[in-house]
């Protein structure tokens, strides 16, 4: 019984793993909602990390973003309007910073993590993987209101390698 539980353990860790192939993937439960999209890209860390980090940049590269106001600094607060919901602007905190490697922020609905796997020794690719999970007790209410944001995540992934890639072949 313990090594099927164990199973049961891993075997779900890996079904929520994105491949990095820019394609989203959405898991739904009843009080919650995550979805997740990784990508390869041939960069620096410090390039993606900078294009992550740069709120006033944001809109000019990231086809997803309307605007965003603020700093997206540790502790800081940044007002984001989304293509998703243009009439709507999202308050969200940024609530941890590992510079070139992790980034969370969120609201009270939930957080989304950015993460950079620095791959460059061995292929030249990092990987970016970027997810979102929200939900809670009152979730249920609610979720029919949100719409499904694969196909938003999935250009987010494409706009950033895009422009990371620019960015490293410029620096050569």
């Amino acid at each position: 019984m313990k090594h099927l539980l164990i199973l049961l353990i891993m075997t779900s860790s890996f079904a929520l793993a994105a491949q990095p192939n820019g394609v989203a993937k959405t898991v739904k439960k009843t009080f919650s909602r995550e979805t997740t999209v990784a990508i390869n890209i041939k960069a620096d860390p410090a390039i993606i990390w900078a294009l992550l980090t740069n709120a006033s940049d944001f809109p000019r590269w990231n086809s997803t973003i309307v605007s965003i106001g603020g700093n997206i600094r540790l502790g800081e607060k940044i007002m984001l309007k989304s293509t998703l919901d243009e009439k709507r602007t999202f308050k969200i905190k940024v609530k941890e910073m590992d510079i070139e490697k992790r980034m969370v922020w969120g609201d009270g609905q939930g957080n989304r993590v950015f993460t950079i796997i620095n791959k460059r020794g061995s292929d030249g690719y990092c990987t970016v993987d970027m997810t979102e999970k929200m939900g809670g007790l009152m979730f249920p209410m609610y979720a029919g209101m949100i719409p499904p944001f694969d196909e938003s995540f999935e250009h987010f992934a494409r706009d950033l390698k895009n422009e990371a890639e620019i960015i490293q072949k410029g620096q050569k």
